[in-house]
Protein backbone atom coordinates (compact mmCIF):
# COMPACT_ATOMS: atom_id res chain seq x y z
CA UNK A 1 0.00 0.00 0.00
CA UNK A 2 1.23 3.45 -0.83
CA UNK A 3 0.69 6.42 1.45
CA UNK A 4 1.53 10.06 1.14
CA UNK A 5 2.57 11.93 4.27
CA UNK A 6 1.84 15.59 3.64
CA UNK A 7 3.67 18.22 5.69
CA UNK A 8 1.65 21.37 6.27
CA UNK A 9 3.06 24.81 5.65
CA UNK A 10 3.72 27.40 8.32
CA UNK A 11 4.14 31.17 8.17
CA UNK A 12 7.91 30.54 8.08
CA UNK A 13 7.81 28.12 5.15
CA UNK A 14 5.42 30.43 3.29
CA UNK A 15 7.89 33.28 3.84
CA UNK A 16 10.59 31.14 2.22
CA UNK A 17 12.62 30.83 5.42
CA UNK A 18 15.11 28.00 5.27
CA UNK A 19 15.03 25.45 8.09
CA UNK A 20 17.75 25.33 10.72
CA UNK A 21 20.74 23.08 10.13
CA UNK A 22 19.53 20.95 13.05
CA UNK A 23 16.15 20.39 11.37
CA UNK A 24 17.83 19.63 8.03
CA UNK A 25 20.04 17.05 9.77
CA UNK A 26 17.02 15.53 11.55
CA UNK A 27 15.04 15.33 8.30
CA UNK A 28 17.97 13.71 6.50
CA UNK A 29 18.24 11.12 9.28
CA UNK A 30 14.47 10.49 9.06
CA UNK A 31 14.62 10.10 5.26
CA UNK A 32 17.62 7.77 5.60
CA UNK A 33 15.67 5.62 8.08
CA UNK A 34 12.77 5.39 5.61
CA UNK A 35 15.19 4.42 2.83
CA UNK A 36 17.01 1.88 5.02
CA UNK A 37 13.64 0.27 5.87
CA UNK A 38 12.89 0.06 2.13
CA UNK A 39 9.66 2.05 2.33
CA UNK A 40 10.67 5.43 0.84
CA UNK A 41 9.50 6.09 -2.72
CA UNK A 42 9.90 9.89 -2.81
CA UNK A 43 10.37 12.85 -0.48
CA UNK A 44 10.41 16.49 -1.49
CA UNK A 45 9.99 19.93 -0.01
CA UNK A 46 7.93 22.52 -1.85
CA UNK A 47 8.53 26.17 -2.57
CA UNK A 48 6.18 28.67 -0.91
CA UNK A 49 2.78 29.16 -2.56
CA UNK A 50 4.05 32.43 -4.08
CA UNK A 51 5.82 30.18 -6.61
CA UNK A 52 2.65 28.19 -7.33
CA UNK A 53 -0.72 28.49 -8.96
CA UNK A 54 -4.16 27.04 -8.47
CA UNK A 55 -6.52 26.05 -11.25
CA UNK A 56 -10.19 26.79 -10.56
CA UNK A 57 -13.07 25.53 -12.70
CA UNK A 58 -16.36 27.29 -13.20
CA UNK A 59 -18.90 26.70 -15.94
CA UNK A 60 -16.59 24.20 -17.60
CA UNK A 61 -13.77 26.74 -17.95
CA UNK A 62 -10.45 26.86 -16.14
CA UNK A 63 -8.88 29.95 -14.63
CA UNK A 64 -5.42 30.28 -13.13
CA UNK A 65 -4.97 31.88 -9.73
CA UNK A 66 -1.40 32.85 -8.94
CA UNK A 67 0.00 32.45 -5.43
CA UNK A 68 0.62 33.35 -2.71
CA UNK A 69 -2.44 31.90 -1.04
CA UNK A 70 -3.99 33.10 2.20
CA UNK A 71 -4.10 30.26 4.72
CA UNK A 72 -0.62 28.81 5.36
CA UNK A 73 -2.06 26.08 7.60
CA UNK A 74 -4.03 24.72 4.62
CA UNK A 75 -1.02 24.66 2.30
CA UNK A 76 1.59 21.96 1.75
CA UNK A 77 5.29 22.43 2.53
CA UNK A 78 6.48 18.97 1.51
CA UNK A 79 5.62 15.31 1.19
CA UNK A 80 6.87 11.76 1.56
CA UNK A 81 5.58 8.91 -0.58
CA UNK A 82 6.02 5.59 1.19
CA UNK A 83 5.07 2.00 0.53
CA UNK A 84 4.09 0.05 3.63
CA UNK A 85 1.90 -2.88 4.62
CA UNK A 86 -0.86 -0.96 6.40
CA UNK A 87 -2.38 2.38 7.35
CA UNK A 88 -1.12 1.81 10.88
CA UNK A 89 2.47 1.42 9.65
CA UNK A 90 2.14 4.64 7.61
CA UNK A 91 0.95 6.48 10.72
CA UNK A 92 3.83 5.01 12.75
CA UNK A 93 6.29 6.42 10.21
CA UNK A 94 4.54 9.80 10.20
CA UNK A 95 4.74 9.97 13.99
CA UNK A 96 8.55 9.60 13.77
CA UNK A 97 8.91 12.71 11.64
CA UNK A 98 10.99 15.36 13.42
CA UNK A 99 8.95 18.40 14.40
CA UNK A 100 10.77 21.71 14.73
CA UNK A 101 10.37 23.49 18.08
CA UNK A 102 7.65 26.13 18.16
CA UNK A 103 5.52 24.57 15.44
CA UNK A 104 2.53 23.65 17.56
CA UNK A 105 -0.61 23.35 15.46
CA UNK A 106 1.30 22.63 12.25
CA UNK A 107 0.68 19.03 11.35
CA UNK A 108 0.75 16.21 8.89
CA UNK A 109 -1.84 14.44 6.79
CA UNK A 110 -1.51 10.74 5.97
CA UNK A 111 -3.36 9.72 2.80
CA UNK A 112 -3.57 6.34 1.13
CA UNK A 113 -2.67 6.59 -2.55
CA UNK A 114 -5.28 5.14 -4.89
CA UNK A 115 -4.17 3.66 -8.17
CA UNK A 116 -5.52 1.43 -10.90
CA UNK A 117 -4.19 -1.73 -9.24
CA UNK A 118 -6.71 -1.10 -6.44
CA UNK A 119 -9.62 -1.52 -8.85
CA UNK A 120 -11.35 -4.88 -9.28
CA UNK A 121 -10.25 -6.66 -12.44
CA UNK A 122 -13.68 -6.25 -14.04
CA UNK A 123 -13.88 -2.49 -13.44
CA UNK A 124 -11.68 -1.59 -16.43
CA UNK A 125 -11.98 -2.69 -20.01
CA UNK A 126 -9.15 -4.97 -21.18
CA UNK A 127 -7.92 -2.13 -23.41
CA UNK A 128 -7.85 0.35 -20.52
CA UNK A 129 -6.05 -2.17 -18.28
CA UNK A 130 -3.48 -2.79 -21.05
CA UNK A 131 -2.88 0.99 -21.45
CA UNK A 132 -2.46 1.32 -17.68
CA UNK A 133 0.04 -1.56 -17.58
CA UNK A 134 1.98 -0.08 -20.52
CA UNK A 135 2.19 3.29 -18.76
CA UNK A 136 3.44 1.61 -15.55
CA UNK A 137 6.06 -0.29 -17.59
CA UNK A 138 7.30 2.97 -19.17
CA UNK A 139 7.52 4.58 -15.73
CA UNK A 140 9.21 1.55 -14.19
CA UNK A 141 6.38 1.07 -11.68
CA UNK A 142 5.80 -2.43 -10.34
CA UNK A 143 2.07 -3.17 -10.71
CA UNK A 144 2.20 -5.13 -7.44
CA UNK A 145 3.34 -2.03 -5.53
Amino acid sequence: MKFMIVGKASPETEAGALPSQELVDNMQAYNESLAKAGVLLAAEGLYPSSHGAQIAYSGGKASVIDGPFAEAKELIAGFWLIQVKSREEAIEWALRLPVPPGHDGIGLDVWQVFDASDLPDDSMTPEARKREEALRDRLGVDPAS
